[in-house]
Parts: structure tokens; C-alpha cells; sequence
């Protein structure tokens, strides 16, 4: 069963995303109206996911999701906003959130994104299932539970990249084992290094969200798990031999 918390101070829109989530019955919903109850509702029912408005009273989303998050580190938050405060998008990316939505909310980008949390949350359930004996870690061809977990690390990755706090000390921690150990076991299962298997999810997310012309190099950045654009650049030039700008204008997109 995954919990969702909604939160926003307008019933109407509480009501239309539970309408929309309401068909999957895999999911618990609960509600609230303001940014203290979301922090108290979170940690009470402990959530996986909420959907929050960023513009509430007293208390705004974005000040509420930094209380979740640091009571929660592995809650998914998904923001709504509207287009007079898209700005509010990107700082809501690097705070940590998951995903986005923009105002008034469309029922396939509501569920694409609770989709793609849902997918986060299980990857890390099924890699806390899979902690291992330290003792049965010594060759991914000759031991299946090594094979499994790496499998299961790499599930995680392919479903975390955007998230700022993915590192060897954070994916060791699930499991319980020493960074160290897990960057050998993972270079020796599948043959990259760690670090470099995470630079290229994201720079291959980055490259599909080039296409799009309406994305800058700026919100592309934070969307796959970079908190420094020119880092980003740096880093995507180096995996690409391009700036994102020049990729950009190699496949056809529009600069911005």
C-alpha cells in the first residue's frame, strides 16, 4: 500500500486529485488544508508521497516539504503550481522534490507523476528487501544474491537519478554494507564505475528533456539531479562532447 497526502487550502482542487487517484486501489489518500497539518499528517500516518501546493497560506509548500523532508528524507514530494509562479518550480526541484505539476492540473500529468514516485518508492522498498550477508558478496557471476541486488541497486539508480542526495554513501546505507565494498561489487558486476552509471542516467534524461523546447538548460539541471547548472554543462559536455545548448540546437530544439 503506498500513502499519498494531498494538500492544498482550495477543497475543490483537494477533491479533484483524490478523484483522479481515487481509481487505484493500491493507494491510501488522505487530505489536508494547510502546510503545518501536512507536516504533522506526514509524520503521523508516515506518507510516501504528497502532492503539495506551493502557494498557501501561513505556512507554504515549500517550507512544509523542507519540515517533510527533513523528518522524512525518502518522502516523494510532488508540487502543484501555476504559471504566474513558475519560478517557484525550480526552487522546488532543488529543495528536493520529485516532480511538478502546473495549474489547473491535467489528470495524465497527475498520473504520470504519482506513476513515477510510486516506481521510486517500490525500487527502494525491493532494495531494502534485498540487503545482503556481507559474507555471500564475492563474485555476481557465482552468487545469485549478488546478481539480485545488483540488479536492484540498478532499478533504484534508473528510478533516483534526479534525486541531489543519490550518492554511494546513501545507496550503502539502504543497505547496510560499506560504500567502499558496493563500488567494487557494482564495478565488478556491471562494469562502470558507480558514479559514472549515475552521470549517465541523467545526462540521457537531460538529453530527451532537450528536445523539449519550453525547458531551459537551467530547469533541465534540476530535473535530473544537478543543484548547479554550470556543473551540469560541464558535466554533460564531458559525456557528450556538447554544451546542452549545442545538443539543443544539434537535434533541431529552440534555445533559451
Amino acid at each position: 500500500m503506498i500513502k499519498i497526502l494531498i494538500v492544498d487550502d482550495e477543497s475543490i482542487e483537494r477533491e479533484l486529485l483524490s478523484k483522479i487517484l481515487s481509481s487505484n486501489s493500491l493507494l491510501e489518500l488522505y487530505q489536508v488544508e494547510n502546510g503545518r497539518l501536512a507536516v504533522t499528517y506526514a509524520s503521523l500516518y508516515d506518507v510516501d508521497i504528497v502532492l503539495m501546493d506551493i502557494e498557501m497560506p501561513a505556512l507554504n509548500g515549500l517550507e512544509a516539504a523542507k519540515r517533510i523532508l527533513d523528518d522524512k528524507p525518502s518522502c516523494r514530494i510532488i508540487f502543484i503550481t501555476a504559471y504566474s509562479i513558475f519560478s517557484y518550480a525550480r526552487e522546488a526541484v532543488k529543495l528536493g522534490a520529485n516532480d511538478y505539476i502546473l495549474k489547473p492540473v491535467d489528470r495524465e500529468d497527475v498520473q504520470r507523476a504519482v506513476k513515477r514516485a510510486i516506481s521510486q518508492v517500490e525500487a527502494e522498498r525491493q532494495l531494502k528487501a534485498v540487503r545482503p550477508d556481507v559474507g555471500t558478496l564475492e563474485d555476481c557471476e557465482a552468487t545469485d544474491k549478488t546478481a539480485l541486488m545488483m540488479a536492484k541497486v540498478k532499478k533504484y539508480l534508473e528510478h533516483s537519478y534526479m534525486n541531489y542526495d543519490l550518492s554511494l554513501d546513501s545507496v550503502s546505507s539502504l543497505l547496510n554494507i560499506n560504500p567502499s565494498y558496493l563500488s567494487c561489487i557494482f564495478k565488478r558486476c556491471t562494469g562502470v564505475n558507480f558514479l559514472d552509471y549515475i552521470t549517465n542516467l541523467r545526462i540521457g534524461a537531460a538529453k530527451d528533456y532537450l528536445h523539449d523546447p519550453f525547458k531551459s538548460a537551467s530547469e533541465i539541471a534540476a530535473m535530473v539531479g544537478y543543484d548547479s547548472s554550470s556543473y551540469f554543462t560541464r558535466a554533460f559536455k564531458k559525456n557528450t562532447g556538447l554544451t546542452p545548448t549545442e545538443y539543443r540546437k544539434q537535434v533541431g530544439g529552440l534555445t533559451r
